[in-house]
């Protein structure tokens, strides 16, 4: 099928394109690499999913976090096409079958953490593919002057070598004239074909006020502007305090972030996108591929420590393309407080090296093992066996992260997968031999289905138990009792956050640090952060053009909608209407001559005395207007006509 406008409607519904989609559309299926850059909300998947269900093969997707690319997965089974991922936490039988569906045509979209492109077997796999497509999402990680940069990005211009003639998709939401040439030059791309929407959002109204007070500002902003909101704070205990006190105030809310169950997480999303609940209050954890397009105000009481991050986050509101509000409160000590918070994410070397020798004693690793072998990871018990600071340790873990040595994952209570080990007949022939089984292995098809012979499906043993009338324990028995005789695999739910190395252990004090690049993505992000105090702080342009220049997009024009432009155009109809009243005030003492104060005002009567007052006395200081010997206002006879 080579009719995009039809497969848009199969799949998703849409009459028609968005602004851009369809040309960098039909610049992938003409061979071109391309670089795509559309706003938060813009359709970025539309523009690479669409080619490859245009032809044949499957298309790689690089995207750095697991959350994200478990979500696109599923959105993509819910329109019946078969997409998968691989992301650290999985097991190399589970890793081996996804990838032998991908060889055999079963999957079309294969989504990756780049870690995962240098790795012996994704290499070999891949060399057996029908690859028509390699896409890289979130491609503005890639250069070291974007707001995420991960060095393992950087192994994509190499892992492309196994794909001759076929064309690379990097697609951002945001990046600056700087970070796009980076792109380019970093992937490889061949005479790149780049497709830019507009970061101009004509709904969204963009606010920024010094607020003293931000929660009762906050207060007054739900309260004026109707509908679901997005609350956004920088830190997990305020994420509840918030929605405490909101829902104290009388208006429905709850909290989000990284630190809860799955189960915990999924169902406040889901009250959340269901109307059930009004207001999430968040850290930025929440919102990364979630499509709710009524969201009517997106309000930060903590800022973010980047444009990007900021323009991203307020881009949630108004995807309907109805008016929508993006709110930024601010105070007087944030400015200094945000600096010194990227201080903090820069611990010295010396306690890298410590944390990351740590790791090691404490998952017994040896010096060249390890590599891509996960382990639960308590930090409480970790920071204490080893006298670790608990702040500072978080900052060199995400430290030793972002350099590409381990990669953290807070997918908590991650259900539990099954997979049929056997095929049907060895299956037929199992439940023959254990009757009491029979009946088990049914249920468990009916529920499952055959996904269950092609790869890892997840389920909920609180489910079968609620169906096969049995508690949960003895389900967990059926399943270990199949797991021991070799007819299934069986991988409990989670109940700490993962840690992956990515690399090899290295002893601790040969640990390639790139101290330089430390440094200067340090005073980059120091400046990224003054980037978003500007915007804040600036009272005299439009909001939206401030962004506009900041992502590199000239002749712009004012929004006609933000704090600062609604300032403007009133202050200028003030001004018009002060001129009329002093052309009127003249043309009265014109007409009947000097005038006292009370009569005039008189005259004036649907004019507030306030404004009259005002006026009046601005034509006496430009000596338009004098007092006569009587006390009555008069023209002045020295001022030209």
């Amino acid at each position: 099928m080579n009719d995009i406008q039809g497969i848009l409607k199969q799949y998703w519904g849409y009459d028609g394109f968005r602004p851009v989609q369809e040309e960098a559309i039909r610049s992938v299926l003409a061979g071109h690499d391309t670089l795509v850059l559309l706003p938060t909300g813009g359709g970025k998947s539309v523009c690479f999913q669409v080619p490859v269900l245009a032809q044949e093969g499957v298309c790689i997707v690089v995207t750095p976090l697991i959350a994200l690319m478990k979500d696109q997965v599923e959105q993509l089974r819910r329109r019946h096409i078969p997409a998968a991922a691989i992301h650290a936490g999985m097991n190399r039988h589970e890793i081996d079958i996804t990838l032998d569906n991908c060889i055999h045509g079963q999957t079309r979209f294969l989504y990756v953490s780049p870690e995962r492109l240098r790795t012996d077997i994704m290499i070999e796999r891949t060399k057996q593919m029908k690859v028509c497509l390699l896409a890289v999402d979130e491609a503005h990680c890639i250069s070291a002057w974007g707001y995420d940069f991960r060095p393992s990005y950087l192994l994509i211009a190499e892992f492309r070598e196994l794909l001759p003639g076929v064309p690379i998709m990097a697609l951002t939401a945001s990046a600056t004239a700087e970070v796009q040439a980076d792109i380019q030059e970093k992937l490889e791309m061949r005479q790149p074909r780049v497709f830019r929407q507009s970061f101009a959002r004509a709904n969204l109204s963009y606010s920024a006020f010094h607020e003293e007070s931000k929660d009762r500002k906050l207060l007054q902003i739900l309260q004026k502007v109707p509908g679901t909101a997005i609350v956004y704070v920088r830190t997990r205990k305020r994420t509840q305090q918030v929605s405490d006190w909101l829902n104290q105030q009388g208006i429905r809310s709850d909290f989000y972030h990284a630190g809860l169950t799955f189960r915990d997480r999924s169902d406040k999303q889901t009250a959340w996108l269901r109307n059930r609940i009004r207001v999430i209050v968040a850290t930025n954890a929440f919102g990364m591929g979630i499509d709710k397009p009524d969201v009517r105000s997106v309000i930060h009481l903590d800022l973010p420590d980047t444009l990007e991050a900021y323009y991203q986050e307020a881009g949630r509101a108004g995807r309907d393309g109805r008016k929508a509000y993006a709110v930024a409160l601010f105070q007087s000590k944030d400015a200094g407080e945000m600096e010194k918070n990227i201080e903090r994410q820069y611990p010295p070397a010396e306690l890298l090296r410590r944390v990351y020798q740590s790791l090691a004693n404490y998952f017994r690793v040896p010096v060249g093992g390890g590599e891509f072998s996960s382990y639960d990871l308590d930090m409480h018990e970790f920071t204490g066996i080893f006298g670790l600071p608990v702040s500072d340790t978080h900052f060199a873990l995400r430290l030793l992260q972002d350099e590409g040595f381990i990669q953290l994952s807070e997918a908590y209570n991650s259900p539990s997968k099954l997979h049929f080990m056997v095929d049907n007949q060895q299956l037929y022939d199992f439940q023959i031999r254990y009757p009491d089984y029979d009946t088990f292995v049914r249920l468990l098809l009916r529920m499952y289905g055959g996904e269950l012979f092609t790869g890892y499906v997840n389920i909920s043993e609180t489910d079968i138990a609620q169906t096969y009338y049995v508690p949960v324990p003895e389900v967990q028995q059926r399943l270990n009792f199949l797991q021991e005789r070799d007819m299934v695999h069986y991988e409990k739910q989670r109940d700490k956050p993962q840690l992956t190395f990515l690399t090899p252990r290295y002893e601790a004090s040969q640990l390639p640090l790139n101290l330089y690049e430390i440094q200067k993505k340090k005073e980059r992000d120091l400046s990224k952060v003054q980037a978003v105090i500007h915007y804040v702080q600036h009272q005299q342009q439009c909001r939206t053009l401030l962004l506009l220049d900041y992502f590199n997009e000239p002749n712009g024009e004012p929004c006609g909608l933000c704090d600062v432009c609604i300032r403007k155009r009133k202050s200028d109809t003030v001004h018009e209407t002060d001129t009329q009243l002093r052309q009127n005030i003249v043309l009265h003492l014109q007409q009947y001559g000097p005038v006292a104060p009370r009569p005039l005002s008189q005259a004036f009567g649907t004019v507030p005395e306030k404004q009259l007052l005002h006026t009046v006395r601005y034509l006496i200081e430009q000596e338009i207007l004098v007092y006569d010997e009587i006390g009555k206002l008069a023209l002045n006879p020295r001022q030209p006509p």
